[in-house]
């Protein structure tokens, strides 16, 4: 992040322009539209300025810069035609520890002017960091189309109740989960439609019953296999909402960043022989949170209920009472494959598809191998690493040829991706010679041979 993005009070501030074009005109009216007091010092004006300055109690000084001019200064926007001018009003404001913004020269600036949509009191501020104002700009726009006016409307509506909820709830989950539901529900939608004083009435009876609203809830969300792009809107939805969030190690730090910014957040991931915390203490946190008011995100990689244990979960929930909802994730078996450029199914080489947990317990797989090895199939080993010597083994002893085609599948989907390829007599080794690092995947069956074919992912070796 080059430029910090803040909001600056400048009602009442002196604020000094230094050009008269009409750049300089759009600088200029944006800053009377914040009540700065602004003043603007060019030999010259063009039309745009003059205009400004009879609709506004602008102060226009028709002559050359002088270092005076900045003496009390809040801002400053060099935005004349005379780079070697806007250079020398940047150093000197600089000198007096001044903001100073010169026009398409972003080195020289110290604030940039941003892309705004105005909504106010709401507004959204849209930068590049000087890489493509334009950019911003046609962000800008679709914005406009996305956001009606009336978000302006429902903010100085609930600005006018702040105060009143801020003493009636305490600051928390209540306070918060009441706001969702007003800014969110049958009372924005009144405010959309024009019916604000409707709107004012429910929202009075809302306070007045907020109480009713302080519940609990769980959202037992799949993550996906690491590329945030592969989030559902709805998982992205109920991570903004939560007020603490259980992750396990399997999240990528990519998707745990879109969780509301304030939301607690608590690891709760297994490794081989390493648990932060047990199956049965996660289950009892899940229903103290929620009893507790809060509306607590479980994170799983993956697919909750695809080797994630999320049943495990619900039925403890369902024994208390405790409300959930359950948001599918993508497994990993689909997107690593789809990532790696491998088919799961495909009519010349696989019918079915099995996902099978390659988790050793007391150095041993324990599965129906003579169920594994059946034509036209492929074989999908999650957390399969330390095992996969021995399930290379035991593929081959009931069944499966030696040259059988096999991928280990690393870190999936995300930039550090890395696919080996062997068969089910090599795989092991080179595995052990790579120096393969969980999480990863292992697939086996003749869909592997059409990964030169298929891949399309920049980052699959």
């Amino acid at each position: 992040m080059e430029f910090f993005p803040l909001f600056l009070r400048l009602q009442g501030e002196r604020c000094l322009v230094v050009g008269g074009g009409e750049v300089a005109a759009r600088k200029t009216e944006l800053l009377l539209k914040a009540n700065a007091q602004v003043v603007v010092v060019a030999p010259e004006t063009g039309t745009d300025i003059s205009a400004l300055e009879e609709q506004n109690s602008l102060r226009v000084l028709r002559r050359s810069f002088v270092t005076e001019d900045l003496d009390d200064c809040r801002i400053v926007i060099a935005a004349t035609a005379d780079g070697e001018l806007n250079h020398r009003i940047a150093d000197e404001a600089g000198e007096r520890n001044i903001l100073v913004n010169v026009v398409d020269d972003p080195d020289a600036c110290s604030f940039i002017m941003p892309a705004i949509l105005d909504r106010s009191p709401m507004v959204a501020a849209i930068s590049s960091s000087g890489a493509s104002p334009l950019l911003a700009r046609a962000l800008r726009a679709r914005l406009e189309s996305l956001i009606p006016a009336s978000y302006g409307r429902l903010a100085r509506l609930a600005g006018d109740f702040r105060d009143a909820v801020k003493t009636h709830l305490p600051a928390g989950p209540a306070r918060r989960h009441f706001w969702e539901q007003v800014l969110e529900g049958p009372i924005a939608e009144l405010v959309h439609g024009g019916r604000e004083d409707e709107a004012r009435e429910q929202l009075q009876h809302a306070l007045a019953n907020a109480d009713d609203l302080a519940t609990g809830e769980v959202y037992l969300v799949g993550a996906g296999p690491g590329d945030p792009d592969l989030l559902t809107f709805r998982a992205l939805r109920l991570m903004q909402k939560a007020d603490v969030v259980l992750h396990d190690r399997l999240v990528s730090p990519a998707v745990l960043q879109l969780v509301r910014r304030d939301a607690e957040r608590i690891y709760v991931g297994k490794a081989r022989a390493c648990h932060a915390l047990r199956q049965q203490e996660i289950n009892a946190l899940l229903v103290k949170l929620a009893r507790e008011g809060k509306r607590a995100l479980r994170l799983k990689g993956g697919d909750p209920f695809i080797f994630g244990r999320g049943g495990e979960e619900i039925e403890t929930l369902a024994e208390n009472g405790i409300p959930f909802q359950v948001v599918p994730g993508i497994t990993a078996a689909s997107g690593c494959a789809a990532y790696a450029g491998i088919p799961l199914t495909h009519r010349d080489h696989a019918r079915s598809c099995v996902f099978v947990t390659g988790h050793l317990k007391d150095g041993n797989v324990n599965l129906a191998w003579d169920r594994l090895v059946a034509r036209d199939q492929t074989l999908v080993f999650y957390m399969s690493l330390v095992g996969l010597p021995v399930i290379a083994e035991k593929l081959v002893e009931y069944g499966l040829p030696e040259n059988t085609p096999a991928a280990l599948i690393e870190q999936g989907t995300t930039p550090q991706q890395r696919v080996l390829e062997g068969t089910l007599a090599t795989l092991p080794e080179i595995a052990v010679q790579a120096e393969a690092r969980a999480p990863t995947l292992l697939i086996v069956g003749g869909v592997v041979k059409l990964r030169g074919q298929l891949r399309w992912f920049e980052g699959a070796d």
